[in-house]
């Protein structure tokens, strides 16, 4: 019978993949500057939130995460068999999505969860212009779907407009660089106005006609301020997840960005 032996450990077989995880979530200088500038949004559009004064200055913005809030009911009732009716936005930033059938238990958290899960995946794509530009591309197919819903809706129309009209001129300025970041403003907007719409209607104030109440009423348990918190844990995650996928996944400097988006869609550098 052989004697018993000890396998040796060799420490850098856990180094070596813990340095390549730690090199992955490193922001090259690119990153960094996107960081900042996420950075920089988050501030203006907190500040602009909490003073009326300054609050004009995000309001065609605010205009299109409900829109985007509402579209998300949209979707989720389509997707559990539900009938939409119509969708409703007005100038005071409220909306409304009137719809058939579906699965109450889904469609009514779709709306802030979705509007955050778009958010976080427009904030990962402003990390790089051509994938910001395959996220105007997906965004103009959902907004085209917003206004067969909101067709009435003369508010949906102006506000979707609005941001074709940006889009288009932030496309051909200086090799798209100001889509990208007219993308990833567009997704920090849609984040933090999901949190913000959450703390207001469910923590900071009860509301008893909020998404969270009417929840809590067809799961019969635990109250709107729990679920709120629940979806407030989530959007977190949400925008946490948006920006760790957009360091790891779009590492490319700017020279190369601006090679790429030269030719995107065939086009001629």
């Amino acid at each position: 019978m052989s004697p018993l032996t000890q396998d040796s450990f060799d420490p850098n077989l856990h180094y070596i993949p813990r340095r390549a995880v730690a090199e992955t979530l490193q922001p090259n200088e690119t990153q960094k500057i996107t960081l900042i500038v996420a950075g920089c949004y988050v501030a203006v559009i907190a500040i602009c939130m909490v003073l009326p004064i300054l609050e004009k200055l995000i309001y065609p913005f605010k205009l299109l995460t409900v829109g985007m809030h509402e579209m998300s009911h949209a979707l989720a009732g389509v997707l559990t068999c539900a009938s939409v009716e119509k969708i409703c936005l007005d100038p005071q930033e409220g909306g409304s999505t009137r719809m058939r059938g579906g699965i109450p238990a889904i469609t009514l958290p779709a709306g802030y969860l979705g509007s955050s899960f778009i958010g976080a995946c427009l904030i990962a794509c402003g990390f790089d212009t051509n994938a910001s530009k395959i996220a105007c591309l997906i965004l103009a197919f959902f907004w085209i779907l917003t206004l067969w819903w909101a067709r009435s809706s003369w508010i949906a129309w102006a506000t979707i407009a609005l941001m074709a009209g940006l889009i288009i001129i932030c496309w051909v300025v200086a090799h798209s660089v100001a889509l990208r970041f007219l993308i990833l403003f567009i997704g920090v907007m849609s984040c933090l106005y999901a949190i913000w719409d959450i703390v207001d209607d469910t923590l900071a104030r009860k509301v008893n006609t909020s998404d969270a109440s009417e929840y809590a009423n067809i799961i019969g348990c635990c109250g709107s301020r729990f679920w709120g918190a629940f979806w407030l844990l989530i959007s977190c995650v949400f925008f946490t997840v948006g920006i760790i996928v957009g360091i790891v996944a779009f590492k490319d400097d700017w020279d190369t960005q601006a090679a790429r988006a030269d030719t995107f869609l065939g086009g001629t550098p």
